[in-house]
This record gives C-alpha cells, structure tokens and sequence, in this order.
C-alpha cells in the first residue's frame, strides 16, 4: 500500500506515466493530451489512435493516470472526510466569513457578482493578499493568480492590504502573478495555461477572474450570438472548476449584473450569464452597495450553506466587519 501512494506521488505529469518516452510524449501534447487530466478522461480508442501505441498500452496509461488523479468511486464517508479537511482562507471580515461557512474554500469556485462599486474587486484584492497569511491566521501561505479583465486591479490596495497584515507589500505583490486579458479567446487561452504554472509553482493557492463575463458580454452581443456566447463561458467556468478540484485551488470570479424589466417584485438585477451559471458548482454571493462604506452580502447559492445576509466595510486597510 505504501508503495502504491509513494508511486502516485511520483506521477505529476505525463511523462511520468509508464511507457511513456519522448517521442510518445510530442505526439500526446500535439493532439491536445498535455495533461494527467486530459489522459485520465480520454478513451483508449482516440488516445490509442493519438499517440501511435496499441489500445492495451492506452489503457493502461490512462488508468494509471486516472490512479494518479484517485479518480475512483468513493463513499460518502470519504467525501465527507475530504469535505471537512478543506482549507479556507479569511477575507478579514467575521461576518462575511461566517455567510461563506469559514471563508473562501480551495476545490471550489466561489463568485461574487453585483453592481460597480459594490466591492467585488475590494474582495478580490483582499483575498489574494490574504492567501498570503500563515495558518493561524486565516491564510494558507500560498500565491494567487490575478486574471484582470477589465483593468481593475491596483497594486496601490495591494500594498496598504498587505502593510495593514503586517506583510512585506513587495513581497506580497511578488506572490501574486498578474495578467491581463485583452479579449475571450485571450482569457481561455490564459485558463488553459494555468495548469501548467499551478504545476510549476505549487505554492498557488487561489485563481481569480475579475470579471468572468465582461469581455463574453461585449463581444458576442444580439441574440443570434447567445449560444456562442454561452458555449464559451461555460466551457470557461469548467476549465476553472476542474484546476480548483485537482490542485486544491480556491476560485474565485466576478461578475456583473444587468436589470430585468420584468421583475415586479423582489431585485430587478440579475447576474450576467443566465441559466449556465446553475450548471455550473459552486458558491455564488451577491454583494450591494449599502451606507458609506458599508456593503451587504447575501448568499444566493451553495449546496451545503445556508442563505443569509451580512454587511461588511471596505475601509483603507481593505474588508473588515462593519462597524455598529
């Protein structure tokens, strides 16, 4: 048994799989088999096909990969012990963190999406600084990834985040990496690049998309252009979902509102995306504008948490919990 455990730790890549050598190795990467994922959920048939190798040397790659993943059945006692073993890091917010059940989770996408100004970006820069912090500080002494769609982000919040934590600002703006989308395509081609740098530096701990939908939303406008539009973005959202499940990443994305006309009764804002966003998991969390700096969150939708509703500030050190 120990044996088998020391060799999955072994496999973290392809080449890593038994019987796979170089020249295997180029022609799996050239048709899109780069990853232990990709080579876990092939069929032997197209991987077989792929790479040149008979169909029983196909299987056996892929079940080792799949090993490696421990992508098996289970019980639910061991999803409820994988469950309680989750990490989560604090927004430095009590109240905010007490809606999200202890704080922003690893293996799961969380969202937040509300109007301009409602805080969003506020949470995003808090949490990429907080991810920082040690254990007993509600952090996981990781990395983030900050994936910038609409050129929000500012180093200037980052560095009075990280003073008011009592972190060095450099070496706080050195462990998160940034980029900038320019459009769509540009933005998945980023998600796909993301294994590989979670691979590199495993001390990435959290990836965030701020926002998820803006350049969807401006690019593929009318309706004739919806389906595309739809496809993309929720192809988009598993990509993320799958790297937060396989690297114990914690996701987070934002996202924009738009008015129902329709709606009588109740919030006439609705976040971008329509019903994709229900076949996507995760937690989602709309976030308003309240008095002065105050802000509400209200939990919208998550499979093992209660709705709810808190108000938390956005002060210069960053979130913190309302003053009464």
């Amino acid at each position: 048994m120990a044996d088998q455990v020391e060799e999955k730790k072994k496999i973290k890549g392809i080449e890593d799989l038994s019987g796979v050598g170089q020249a295997i190795l180029n022609k799996l990467v050239d048709s899109g088999y780069s990853t232990l994922e990709a080579v876990a959920v092939a069929s032997p048939q197209d991987l077989s096909v792929a790479a040149g190798i008979p169909l029983t040397t196909a299987q056996r790659i892929i079940k080792e990969a799949r090993d490696a993943l421990d992508i098996r059945f289970k019980t639910a006692l061991e999803v409820k012990k994988e469950r309680i073993n989750v990490r989560k890091v604090t927004t430095s917010s009590q109240a905010l963190d007490g809606l999200l059940g202890g704080g922003i989770e690893t293996t799961t996408m969380t969202e937040f999406f509300g109007e301009f100004g409602s805080g969003k970006t506020q949470i995003c820069h808090q949490i990429s600084v907080n991810v920082q912090l040690p254990l007993e500080k509600g952090g996981l002494l990781g990395k983030a990834v900050y994936i910038d769609t609409e050129g929000t982000f500012r180093w200037e919040r980052i560095e009075a985040m990280a003073k008011a934590q009592g972190l060095d600002p450099d070496a706080a703006m050195n462990n998160i990496y940034y980029m900038r989308a320019i459009n769509t395509d540009h933005q998945i081609a980023i998600g796909e690049d993301l294994q590989e740098l979670i691979q590199k530096d495993q001390a990435i701990k959290i990836v965030i998309v701020d926002s998820i939908t803006s350049h969807f939303r401006a690019e593929y406008t009318g309706r004739e252009n919806l389906a595309t539009r739809q496809q993309k973005h929720n192809k988009h959202r598993h990509q993320l979902v799958r790297l937060a499940e396989i690297y114990d990443t914690a996701v987070i994305v934002t996202n924009q509102v738009m008015a129902r006309p329709d709606m009588f009764y109740g919030d006439p804002t609705v976040a971008v995306g329509g019903h994709t966003l229900y076949h996507v998991p995760g937690i989602r969390v709309q976030v308003k504008k309240s008095r002065g700096n105050k802000r509400i969150a209200r939990m919208v939708d998550a499979p093992h948490l209660p709705e709810g509703e808190v108000v938390f500030a956005i002060t210069e050190n960053g979130i913190r919990d309302a003053e009464e």
